[in-house]
C-alpha cells in the first residue's frame, strides 16, 4: 500500500535522503523544511512518489499548526521527527551557551511532541500508524561520556517523551519509537563519523518497516539492534 510519510528537517543530510528513499518507493512524502527550495528539485526525481514541501520551523507552534492544516483530513502512515540541532559549540563546565541549550530542548525535545500531537488525527486514520523520532545514543543514561550537556540532555529527554507517548498511544494502535541513526557523516556528525548518510537512511527505512506493536516504546538503532535506555 502506498504510504503517506511526513518527515521534518528534510532539507539536508539524513532527512533529505529519507525523503528520496520514500519517493523512490512510490510513497507520498510531505517534507517539512525551513527552506523549501532545498528539496523542491526532488519532485523531478526518478521515483514514482509524490513530494509535497511545507515550510516548517519546528520551534514555531504556528508553523506546526499550518502543517496540520495543509494535511487537512488526509491519512498519515508514518511520521519521522528528524529535525534536530547540536545545541551550540559551547557546552562545557567552563563555557555554556544557555540560549543554545534552550534551543536544543525546543527543537530536539518539545518539537517532536508538538508535531506528533498536531498530527494525531491524521495518524489515527492509518491502519498501522508509526511515529519515529531520531534521537541519539548520546542521550542514553546507560552511557557514561563527558561533554555535550545540551545535546545529551535534550536527546535523553526526547527518549523519555517517546517512551511515555508509546504507552499513552498504545490503546490507539500507534507504534512509537525513538531511534539512534548512528554517528553519521552529516554537517552535524562531521567528517570523522563512522556511518554514511546512505547506510544510515537505508537501515532506518528497513527497521521502520519491520516495527510492530511489540517493538513500540523501545529504543532502536539504525541497524535493528535494541539500545539500552
Amino acid at each position: 500500500m502506498r504510504k503517506t510519510v511526513v518527515i521534518t528537517g528534510a532539507g539536508r543530510g539524513s532527512g533529505r535522503r529519507l525523503v528520496e528513499l520514500y519517493l523512490d518507493a512510490g510513497d507520498q512524502v510531505v517534507a517539512g523544511v525551513r527552506d523549501p527550495a532545498a528539496v523542491r528539485e526532488l519532485q523531478h526525481g526518478s521515483g514514482d512518489g509524490d513530494l509535497e514541501v511545507c515550510a516548517l520551523d519546528v520551534r514555531d507552534g504556528g508553523a506546526v499548526q499550518r502543517l496540520a492544516d495543509a494535511l487537512g483530513g488526509r491519512r498519515v502512515d508514518l511520521l519521522i521527527n528528524n529535525a534536530g540541532v547540536m545545541g551550540g559549540d559551547r557546552q562545557s563546565l567552563d563555557d555554556m551557551d544557555y540560549d543554545a541549550w534552550r534551543d536544543a530542548l525546543e527543537v530536539n525535545t518539545l518539537a517532536p511532541f508538538r508535531v506528533t500531537t498536531a498530527l494525531l488525527p491524521n495518524l489515527a486514520q492509518a491502519p498501522q500508524p508509526k511515529i519515529i523520532t531520531l534521537t541519539s545514543q548520546m542521550g542514553s543514561l546507560s552511557r557514561n561520556s563527558p561533554g555535550a550537556f545540551a545535546y545529551r540532555s535534550s536527546k535523553a529527554a526526547a527518549n523519555k517523551v517517546m517512551q511515555v507517548l508509546a504507552l499513552e498511544l498504545k490503546a490507539r494502535g500507534m507504534i512509537v519509537c525513538p531511534m539512534h541513526p548512528g554517528w553519521v557523516r552529516t554537517d552535524m556528525g562531521g567528517p570523522n563519523a563512522t556511518i554514511s548518510v546512505e547506510d544510515s537512511a537505508r537501515g532506518l527505512v528497513e527497521v521502520i518497516e519491520r516495527l510492530g506493536m511489540a517493538e513500540s516504546g523501545r529504543f532502536w538503532t539504525w541497524d535493528g539492534a535494541e539500545h539500552p535506555w
